[in-house]
């Protein structure tokens, strides 16, 4: 008989949990899914009025890491519909304006590709153009944040670099290695080893203003970067953590950053905080295996009980706040009553973003229960 995976446990009932409060068809249409990305979900929301487009790229992540976990048909059909739900919602084709957004569905495309054979080789060769084609010499190099934009950022190169490494090319190797050899040399604090989250640029290409702010988001892409790449960008690799574990966060639980996307940057960092402790050789991958349990533990101790299953925080440290009044489960909604957004609208917990980081960061510990690992035991 073999012996129950605890956190895989916790793991499958956040996926339920996500699943039956926020999947919905788009506009009805068969053979389509998308999260819709607030819970409760008013008249808008079943709609996709709002769409967040890289939130949608993360949830179809969420469902393979559940794949591979527990590998069942009825998810690789449902992966089969939220690609066509993406597509469909998006209206213009498969990608916008923004480079880190089709980063991240050119990466959840390569996964449905390699690890269940959903194949959409076309949409991935249009996502690997854009991005190799917004590499520009302004700021000593790197990929835009967006179209005819000034601004280029560790959110959009990160993942870019992940990607490239991924696709495995001599030349696409080449183009992650120099994305990631240009976030260090222009957007890493030197005192702390974080990396910072972009500059912006004078026409000319000259830098005209650095954001130092310190993303966990930052951290994880840079971080999945270099694991990816090997060799020698395990240094970069286990320099980050280091960094990670001393400044962004506290007794061992990764910070948060609120609600909307920057509910998905915590559970981003665990995500490929696992792939750093799987895969880097070196000291630093039990920090990495210590940072994603003792995250996704403060995740579950902190859930709160709701409709569906648990409802996650955006800060993993604190408990969880259901919604409140008009916003409770079981208030039937009016149109007008969607706009008010009165007492409960504004909590982070009803955002699909701040229920995908929690479920990331179960996902990565259970990743690494399966593969040998446990708290206290590497």
């Amino acid at each position: 008989m073999t012996t129950p995976k605890p956190l895989a446990a916790r793991a499958g009932v956040a996926e339920r949990a996500v699943e039956s409060r926020h999947l919905r068809r788009v506009w009805g249409l068969p053979g389509t899914a998308l999260g819709a990305v607030s819970w409760p979900a008013g008249p808008g929301d079943r709609l996709h009025v709002r769409f967040n487009y890289w939130w949608q790229a993360h949830l179809l992540d969420c469902v393979l890491d559940a794949q591979l976990r527990s590998p069942r048909e009825a998810r690789v059909a449902l992966v089969r519909r939220l690609v066509r739900g993406i597509r469909v919602r998006n209206l213009v084709g498969w990608t916008n304006d923004y480079y880190d957004d089709i980063a991240w569905l050119g990466l959840a495309l390569l996964r449905a590709q390699h690890e269940v054979g959903v194949a959409r080789p076309g949409v991935v060769a249009t996502i690997a153009r854009h991005l190799r084609d917004a590499w520009t010499d302004h700021g000593g190099g790197g990929i835009w944040w967006k179209r005819h934009d000034d601004f280029k950022n560790v959110p959009a190169n990160g993942p870019a670099a992940i990607f490239f490494a991924r696709l495995g090319t001599p030349a696409d190797l080449g183009r992650a290695r120099s994305t990631v050899d240009w976030v260090d040399g222009c957007l890493r604090d030197g005192e702390t080893g974080l990396l910072w989250d972009g500059l912006h640029v004078h026409p000319d290409g000259s830098v005209r203003e650095v954001e130092k702010n310190f993303y966990t988001y930052c951290q994880g892409v840079v971080l999945g970067a270099c694991v990816e790449l090997g060799g020698a960008y395990g240094d970069k690799a286990a320099r980050i953590v280091d960094a990670v574990a001393e400044h962004l966060a506290v007794d061992g639980v990764l910070r948060g950053h609120g609600g909307g996307d920057g509910g998905l940057f915590g559970g981003i960092l665990a995500r490929y905080l696992a792939q750093a402790a799987l895969r880097l050789d070196r000291p630093q991958a039990a920090r990495a295996a210590d940072l994603v349990f003792s995250s996704a533990e403060a995740v579950w101790a902190n859930r709160a009980a709701v409709v569906g299953g648990p409802l996650f925080g955006p800060e993993w440290s604190e408990p969880a706040c259901p919604p409140e009044g008009d916003a409770a489960p079981g208030h039937r909604w009016g149109w007008g009553q969607e706009r008010e957004r009165g007492r409960g609208w504004a909590r982070p917990e009803r955002d699909l973003s701040v229920q995908l980081g929690g479920w990331m960061a179960v996902e990565a510990a259970a990743l690494l229960e399966r593969n040998g690992m446990a708290p206290g035991r590497r």
